[in-house]
């Protein structure tokens, strides 16, 4: 899940360099979204003991 939140992080940054805003803002808020889903799920995780 985190590498699925950095390959649109980086398409969200090539994807500004070439002047696509609405591609860019679309892929960071896809980024974002699976970035906190991680952070909740490794949470969960650690508290219930299990490896992420």
């Amino acid at each position: 899940m985190l590498s699925y939140a950095v390959i649109f992080f980086i398409i969200a940054i090539i994807a500004a360099v070439l002047g696509f805003s609405g591609i860019a803002g679309a892929a960071t808020n896809i980024a974002w979204i699976l970035f906190v889903v991680f952070l909740i799920l490794a949470v969960v995780s650690m508290i219930r003991g299990r490896k992420v």
